[in-house]
């Protein structure tokens, strides 16, 4: 009978090194480095974001404070209320009209702050001149700095109605004041416009720096090709950006229940009467309500549904991307 082979010691060293690589796969000092390193940010989101969710309970409570008792004693001591404080708020006038105008508007947000800064970064990229490029991209970009309070002060030098520049320049050509804080139509252009000018410059950095990761070759070969500059940025620089272009539609869309509280409260003088009706959204609604004797509860129950609303919206949105372009999804 011939002798079993054996297995070449170098065969079985090879197994051996590939299970103690393996053993150390699992866990080695580089990923010891990094969850050290993540760990401040894990802190931070479960003592800021995840801990303060305890208090949704107030949403479904007649929360009131108890004399001579802290937070947690007065919230398990309240009464529940169920979904009351949410029928309160569905129930009431003012909840058809915050839904129009703070889906609305967003709506018109995210439609042209996807297509104008995207056309401007096409437009800006094909340049000639790097400095006038670096100098437009600048212009553009510090709006985004600026604080929507003082953002409002120069709104509100352009619309005083006194000495206002613009009713003086109205003045020139014989025309009357506008009284721009009592006169609601003109609102929505205001606000969309103030939208454009200090949100566009950021998303077309973003598109920007998704262009320049775009292979020059493709743009070279098109050229040889003969295809003009349109057709460059139809057929090469477009469908590149698509990818970045719905995952920000994906993220934009997740807030369409939420709006920028400085743009609606800030700039329009704190939402004066004569344009509640027109400026007017949830997060102004919350703001005020916890200015007035309105039950916190209440506050609680109609931020609670922001929440809820967003999550639904953005998964919603995210599986519809999913079932047309699985790899544009961020899920």
């Amino acid at each position: 009978m011939k002798k079993e082979e054996k297995m070449p010691k170098t065969a079985q060293s090879g197994k051996k090194t590939k299970k103690r690589g393996n053993r150390k796969a699992r866990w080695t000092r580089g990923d010891t480095e990094l969850t050290l390193l993540g760990l401040p940010t894990f802190l931070w989101f479960v003592v800021f974001a995840y801990l303060p969710m305890f208090g949704m309970i107030i949403a479904f409570k007649n929360y009131k404070i108890s004399a001579g008792h802290g937070f947690l004693y007065s919230l398990f001591h309240s009464e529940w209320a169920g979904f009351g404080n949410f029928n309160f708020f569905f129930k009431s006038n003012a909840f058809s009209m915050l839904l129009r105008n703070t889906v609305l508007y967003n709506i018109v947000f995210i439609i042209l702050g996807t297509v104008i800064p995207i056309t401007l970064a096409i437009v800006i990229s094909q340049l000639y001149s790097k400095l006038m490029s670096k100098v437009y991209q600048t212009m553009m970009f510090f709006p985004h700095f600026m604080s929507w309070v003082v953002v409002s002060y120069f709104v509100y030098a352009f619309l005083n109605p006194t000495k206002g520049l613009l009713n003086q320049i109205v003045g020139l050509f014989g025309g009357d004041p506008v009284m721009w804080y009592s006169e609601a139509k003109y609102w929505p252009f205001i606000l969309v416009f103030m939208n454009l000018w200090k949100g566009t410059g950021y998303g077309m950095v973003v598109y920007l720096a998704t262009i320049t990761g775009i292979d020059s070759s493709m743009y070279e070969a098109a050229m040889i090709d003969g295809a003009t500059k349109f057709q460059q940025a139809k057929y090469i620089t477009l469908p590149c950006l698509r990818p970045m272009a719905i995952m920000m539609f994906i993220m934009n869309v997740g807030k369409i229940f939420y709006s920028d509280f400085g743009l609606f409260y800030q700039v329009t003088q704190r939402v004066p009467n004569a344009l509640y009706n027109t400026v007017s959204t949830f997060d102004t609604y919350l703001y005020n309500a916890l200015q007035s004797n309105v039950s916190i509860g209440r506050t609680a129950a109609a931020s609670l549904f922001q929440s809820v609303a967003c999550c639904i919206t953005i998964l919603a949105a995210n599986y519809i991307v999913s079932k047309i372009d699985s790899e544009s999804a961020l899920i």
